[in-house]
């Protein structure tokens, strides 16, 4: 038994000397997160508000495997676990293949590759919430009737950078992807996939010019219709495009993006996969097949990289007509403690010409956001 005992140990020991001179195949291996509480404040007639909010905790895990792929799993908390849209889920959980900066791919459940601001995170992208059009128009509460996705899906997708300039910065970036359409955590329903794409260019330092596509479907199977149980696929076309320009430098941000969608939408958004009526497969005839979609803002330094002044004009038409536009009017400040710790504070006057009476009213909305 000693003899065996000694044995044992000799192994242990060599091994442990091959684990130090070879690189482990899993590598680099880090816990991260963020969380953003909120306070928010509205006077909107019939629907006024004034409440504390836990608005998101997100936990995050990621790393390389071997030297050329990258890989992360990240979830989210933030309310009840009844619903698809609130209920703790996983929001990421990719590989991508990073051997070659023109080429990499990624699969996976991810962002989708529409827009600039849609894969920004949410602390950097500057406001007390994405702008409404992306919001609607590419898969966070989407306006075709998914469940809130937080602008993901599952697919695969290619991205690169090409085309260096005398001092060896890209000029060129480009994204494509197909995915099942569905959103997050969802099967294919109608096994007809998304394609998405977008391409900019980078003509000086700091500076971004933009286009993307979109064409795909959005479905559902078994459905209620006019009291009836119907059994088939109702698959609705979506196709949109975007127009993005952004220029960031020396702690100043600015950045304007337009979005165009035709594609009818489910009267029903789909909240909960256990809830029979959020299945409905009835088309809003109402809301029509048009959306579109522009914002413009900026963020000014007062104190670099510690105080910021920002102004955002964001508007959104769910008909493509100004009788159902919302515009909010945004100004806001930030004060950055340390670079994982700030309080930001936002005012915006809101017009919403969809409501009955009393299109105007007034929002307020201060947010204390932690990094670790």
């Amino acid at each position: 038994m000693k003899n065996i005992f000694i044995a044992a140990m000799m192994l242990m020991t060599v091994m442990g000397v091959n684990a130090q001179e070879k690189k482990p195949w899993i590598n680099n291996v880090k816990l991260s997160g963020y969380g953003m509480v909120q306070y928010q404040a509205s006077n909107q007639e019939g629907a006024e508000k004034n409440s504390f909010n836990l608005r998101m905790l997100r936990l995050s895990l990621d790393g390389r495997i071997l030297d050329d792929f990258y890989w992360k799993a990240q979830i989210q908390f933030n309310g009840n676990t009844s619903t698809l849209g609130s209920s703790p889920r996983v929001v990421d959980l990719f590989a991508e293949w990073q051997k070659y900066e023109f080429l990499r791919v990624k699969a996976g459940q991810f962002k989708r590759p529409f827009t600039f601001e849609n894969p920004m995170h949410p602390v950097d992208q500057g406001f007390m919430s994405y702008s409404q059009n992306v919001t609607k128009l590419a898969g966070f509460s989407d306006r075709a009737g998914g469940h809130a996705s937080n602008g993901r899906d599952i697919g695969v997708q290619v991205q690169g950078d090409f085309l260096k300039n005398a001092n060896g910065r890209n000029l060129v970036h480009y994204q494509v992807g197909v995915f099942n359409g569905q959103g997050i955590n969802v099967a294919d329903v109608d096994q007809r996939k998304d394609v998405i794409g977008g391409v900019w260019v980078m003509p000086v330092p700091g500076m971004r010019i933009g286009a993307f596509g979109w064409e795909g479907t959005y479905a559902r199977g078994i459905w209620t219709e006019d009291g009836a149980k119907q059994i088939g696929v109702r698959s609705l076309p979506q196709h949109r495009y975007a127009f993005s320009g952004e220029y960031k430098a020396n702690d100043w941000t600015f950045r304007t993006e337009y979005i165009h969608s035709t594609g009818e939408a489910f009267a029903k958004s789909l909240n909960n996969t256990n809830d029979a009526s959020s299945k409905n497969s009835v088309v809003n005839e109402a809301l029509g097949n048009k959306a579109d979609g522009f914002y413009a803002l900026a963020i000014a330094p007062v104190v670099k990289n510690k105080v910021h002044v920002k102004a955002r004009y964001d508007l959104y038409r769910p008909k493509a007509e100004w009788t159902s536009s919302k515009t909010q009017y945004e100004l806001g400040a930030d004060y950055l403690f340390h670079k994982n710790f700030q309080i930001n504070v936002e005012y915006a006057r809101v017009n919403d010409r969809s409501l009955a009476t009393s299109h105007n009213y007034n929002v307020f909305d201060v947010e204390v956001d932690f990094r670790f």
